[in-house]
């Protein structure tokens, strides 16, 4: 009789190396536009130390910064955040105050 083991990680979030949902993606996406960059500054003639710098320092801010939203927002913080932003602060009623009082006219 054949036997099949189940996978436990269904229904649960993305994670890769403590990164969680969008932060992995982000993560991704912020590498491959680093990566991008320090190929273009190579093609144009910059210098390779240049190059190795840059690539450095952003992709050490890139990850600093990204762990540091994981850890702070958690896993649908930005999306709590994005739909905070979106929301208004207070409610501006641009009609006559007159309006609003009511006269009983016998």
């Amino acid at each position: 009789m054949n036997t099949y083991h189940i996978n436990k990680g269904i229904g649960r979030t993305v994670e890769f190396k403590g990164l969680k949902a969008q932060y992995l993606f982000i993560f991704a996406g912020g590498l491959l536009a680093v990566l991008v960059l320090v190929m273009i500054l190579y093609m144009t003639g910059v210098s390779n130390y240049i190059c190795l710098f840059t690539a450095g320092s952003a992709s050490s801010l890139l990850i600093w910064q990204t762990f540091s939203m994981n850890r702070k927002y958690g896993v649908y913080g930005l999306m709590k955040l994005g739909a905070k932003k979106k929301h208004p602060r207070y409610i501006i009623s641009r009609k006559n105050l007159l309006r609003y009082i009511k006269i009983n006219n016998p």
